[in-house]
Order: structure tokens, then sequence, then C-alpha cells
């Protein structure tokens, strides 16, 4: 990100980066699975015969305190017919019209689809059985203007399993600190176009990452459930278990006015659709081409309220590029499926075990890793976009790694930044799964080589060869080697010069004598 900073240091203001829109979901796991509810149900005394019966009553003393919370706020209660309608435009209204400057906004009530149970006849066996499957019921939103928050909101299922959602707004936390804190801003939407104090402002935002979500959401949750209090029908569940449904991580680039913004912003999205390629996108989000990649990638443009917009997916995680508010450039990562990502500590299985590259959870407990990943996944989209409207001839950039080097007694050859052996390296090192984590010998030995070696003497040829390249690679300064282990990593100088290598061999050439 850095490269694209001082690309265009006299025209941005601030950088703002953080959680945007985090979606949380809290499952009462005893009863969320066929099993875990027959067995609830047994503890309870309850037949299939009578779950239905059961259910209602748990549901409507979940009514009965959804209306006593609206009333004892003297805030609205509504239920509303459709579901299609805007409930978050609709708060955002009724808090206009009531003034609401903190606490409980109101509570709608709506029929959604859901998962739920339902009890069936199996006549063959001549008996009832319990079924997990879709169905309809009621949902409550209860919106707030929180004291933390900001504005928030908390959805809570009226009907087994009774799953709760809280939908965090990171932005809006931000507002809620600066006005605490007297700084001055300025807001559109969802956006901050200008911060007195940048830096405090980024310090802020990075609490969020820190907070402990468990306590915060429990304490929002549990006075609008009073089936998991004490003395409710679910209190010996052990409460919510968070995870995290969706989240949304961006980094605002702060332009001084909206014409600055407006004369780059074409060039961006020209880059962003007609430069990226798939190889580009799984590199952005930290992903692995191999031959078990069965997932679709693609880019696409589009316009939206909030502007033009260029999104990249792969599977159910996107990145995206868009103007926001006219002088604000937003580049934002969704992570929708963490388990493709790795985080470093013990085993779920053997918390006492040593500490090692897992698979991302989708639970609270890592957040912060997946902050990181969302973060870098940014950071790298911004560093391509450095490289748009450069005005910096290529062979500035490239004359300097194209001279040979000496080191005490060894000289190093000059790179052939666009020769076909120099580029399948450029290719291999720069390869999307070795963005997170780096790369060692072998994995460029995987990418650069066909099939495994005939014996021992190849292999060790291979190993010799690599490592080779990588050291002239180092002494060009284009990788460093991670500290204490045999790793690399490629350097932001590095990820430029090997872009713009490939870049220009894959050009057309017509194009390039034109320019």
């Amino acid at each position: 990100m850095e490269e694209f900073i001082t690309r265009h240091s006299d025209e941005i203001v601030g950088v703002l980066e953080g959680w945007d829109r985090v979606l949380f979901r809290g499952t009462l796991t005893g009863v969320s699975y066929v099993k875990g509810m027959m067995r609830f149900l047994w503890h309870k005394r309850v037949l299939l015969k009578d779950f239905m019966e059961f259910g209602k009553r748990l549901t409507a003393e979940l009514t009965e305190c959804a209306q006593r919370t609206a009333a004892s706020a003297g805030r609205e209660y509504r239920y509303l017919s459709s579901a299609q309608e805007s409930k978050d435009q609709l708060a955002e209204a009724l808090a206009a019209r009531d003034r609401v400057r903190e606490g409980l906004v109101c509570v709608l009530a709506c029929v959604e689809p859901c998962m739920s149970y339902e009890v069936r006849a199996d006549r063959g066996a001549r008996k009832l059985l319990l079924e997990y499957t879709h169905r309809k019921c009621r949902f409550f939103y209860f919106y707030f203007l929180h004291p933390q928050f900001g504005l928030m909101h908390v959805r809570l299922q009226s009907w087994f399993p009774f799953q709760a959602q809280v939908c965090i707004n990171g932005r809006s936390y931000l507002e809620r600190r600066l006005i605490k804190a007297g700084m001055g801003y300025r807001k559109r939407d969802n956006c901050f176009v200008a911060v007195s104090d940048v830096k405090k402002a980024q310090a802020m935002l990075d609490d969020l990452i820190a907070l402990d979500w468990r306590a915060a959401l429990n304490r929002i949750v549990g006075p609008l459930n009073p089936l998991i209090r004490r003395g409710g029908a679910l209190r010996d569940l052990g409460g919510y278990y968070w995870t995290i449904r969706q989240s949304e991580y961006a980094t605002d680039v702060m332009f001084k006015d909206e014409q600055t913004l407006a004369q780059a912003y074409p060039h961006l999205i020209r880059h962003a659709v007609e430069k990226l390629g798939c190889e580009d996108v799984l590199r952005f989000l930290g992903q692995k081409l191999n031959g078990n990649f069965r997932k679709e990638v693609t880019s696409a443009r589009a316009r939206r309220p909030e502007g033009v917009r260029v999104k990249h997916r792969v599977g159910a995680n996107s990145i995206k590029m868009y103007d926001k508010q006219g002088s604000v450039l937003r580049v934002e990562t969704t992570i929708n499926d963490p388990g493709v990502y790795r985080v470093w500590r013990p085993p779920q299985t053997n918390p006492a075990a040593a500490p090692a590259w897992q698979a991302m959870r989708k639970a609270v407990a890592d957040i912060s890793r997946r902050a990181e990943v969302s973060r870098a996944a940014n950071h790298r989209y911004l560093r391509a976009m450095s490289v748009v409207e450069d005005p910096t001839p290529a062979h500035r950039v490239l004359d300097p790694v194209s001279r040979s080097r000496r080191r005490g007694e060894r000289s190093y050859r000059g790179l052939r930044p666009v020769s076909v052996d120099d580029a399948q390296l450029f290719t291999a090192v720069l390869a999307g799964e070795h963005v997170l984590n780096g790369f060692a010998n072998g994995d460029i030995r995987a990418r650069l080589f066909r099939g495994p070696p005939r014996d021992d003497a190849e292999r060790n040829r291979r190993i010799a060869k690599v490592g080779r390249q990588l050291r002239l690679l180092r002494e060009h300064g284009l990788i460093q080697k991670v500290n204490k282990q045999r790793l690399y990593r490629v350097t932001p100088n590095g990820q430029r010069i090997m872009a713009l290598a490939l870049t220009m061999r894959g050009a057309n050439s017509n194009r390039l004598l034109a320019a």
C-alpha cells in the first residue's frame, strides 16, 4: 500500500482502515442439530407430539419480551408484512423522527425463511420424526444507537434453534469514539471524508479488533432473550457460541477533493478490469492455484449508488474497489469462508499441543487473524494499483536490476527481466499461495520443474539451481529471507519490478509501439 500512497502523496489527506460491517452469529450449540435437540427435549420431558405447543410457549415468551422492551423504552414495535422492506432505512427514519440520541430505536418483527425444526409422521415406521429443514418463522430486529457501537441491530429467531445475529458497523463505532474524544471529522453516509487526527482515529479503529467480543455480544443479547437467562427454558444450554458469519474490512484512501479522485479513478478501474487476471485475484486474496482448485474466479464492473465498483470474487470471498462519496477510494475484503486461510494456534482438539498453522475458524477467537488477512489483501490490491499511470519510465525501474552486482569475492549476474527463464522465475515467486506465509526452495522447484526427479542426484541439482536463483533475487533486493526460517518473501520493490517485467512481456507490441 505504501507504493500507492507515495504515488499519490500530493493528492491524499489520510488513510483509515478497519472493520466496516461485521455480522456475528450466536448459536445455542446444544439444540443446533437433531440429536442434540432430541436430548434437550428428553431432558425437558417433552414428547414429540407436544413439541409444537412447547415451541409456541417459548415464542410467546420471546414476543412478550420484545414488546415489553419497546414499551419500556417508549419506542415503536412494528410488524412488517413484507420481509423485503428495508429495515435499516426504516430504523434510520424512526431514529430521526423520534430524535433518538442513544438507546433503543425500535423493534421490528417480520416472517422470514429460516432453518428450523418440525415434526412429521413416518407412516411406514408408525412414529414421529424430528427434522431440521427449511421453514419460515418470525424474527425480531432490535435497532439501537448503542453507546459504544453506534447504530446496530440484533436479530432474534423466535423458533428453535433460536439463533441470534448481531450486526456491527466499524464506522459507526469510530464516530462514537470521535464524538467522545471531541475530535473533528466529516462523514457522509458510512464513510469518513476527513478526520482531524487520522493517526488517533486509526488507533481507535484498531481497538475494535482486540475487543473481548464474547463478553460484548453477550451483554447486548442477554437482556433481549429471556429464554437464556436464569429461570429461562434454555438456561442449561450454556449460552451462545459466537461466530462471524460475514466480515467486511475496508481500507479508505481519502483524497483531498472529488475532482482529484475523479481524474485517477477511471484509470484504476480500467487497469483492474483489463490487466488483473485470475492469478492476480488469487494473489490478492492469498489463495492457491493448483490441480485441486475448483472455485470460480470472477471480476465484474458495475455502477452502484455509492459509485462505480469493480469486484473480484474467489469462491465465497471477494475484494472490491469503488469510489465512495466522491473523494474516498475504498478497497474492501469480504470473508465468508475463512477456512481457506491459516492461523497460528494449537489444534482445537488439543489446546495443550504446540502451535501450528491451522485452518482459520469462523469463531470470534480468530478475529484478529481475520483482520490481518483482510488488511494484507487490501494492501496487495492497492500495491497493484500503484503502477497505474506511473510516470516513471520502465527502463529506470528495470535497469538497476539488469546490472551485475558484486559482494566481496562473489559476483552476481544482472537479471534479464523479460527473458523466458527469468519470467518463469518471477511467475513462480509471485504465485498467490506464497503471499501469506512466504515460500521455500521446494515451493519454487514444484513450479519450475515438471514431474518428480528421477533420482537423488537430479533432486540435489534442482535444489542447488533454485538456491542460486533465490540468492540472485536476494542480491537484487527482490526477495528477503524470513528470520530464523527457511522461507522468503517478496519485497515491495520486488513486487513492483517483477510485476512490471511480466506486464511488459505479456503486453501487446502494437500498443507498446503506439505509446
